[in-house]
């Protein structure tokens, strides 16, 4: 998509402190963290949202996934905790209509939050 913001952040237009990259997958600083570590992971793949999954998608969220997973060995933090978060579409939070998961660290988080 021409106006998606973290499309342009993957096609290098707008500038990020990139934590992670590969073929599919980028990981960048949040510009405006809710917590010490605040880290964005999208694919690189324009998927809108959670909702608009398909069945071909489902491989590239694993990943996703073992991506946080390394991010947290390779910063420390793995072993304390952290918070992955998914917003999906725009009752659900979501503000920038691209998939990404937020990856929070560096303090403790509440004990509940549903």
């Amino acid at each position: 998509m021409e106006d998606c913001l973290f499309c342009k952040i993957v096609k290098g237009e707008i500038p990020s402190k990139k934590v992670y990259e590969d073929e599919e997958i980028l990981a960048f600083e949040d510009i405006n963290p809710a917590a010490p570590i605040h880290i964005l992971i999208i694919p690189k793949k324009h998927i809108t949202s959670l909702a608009y999954l398909e069945k071909e998608d489902e491989p590239l969220v694993g990943k996703i996934y073992g991506v946080m997973n390394k991010i947290a060995t390779e910063k420390g933090f793995k072993e304390d905790g952290y918070r992955v978060i998914v917003n999906c579409g725009k009752n659900g939070g979501q503000e920038v209509m691209h998939l990404h998961f937020h990856l929070l660290a560096g303090r403790k988080f509440g004990e509940k939050i549903i």
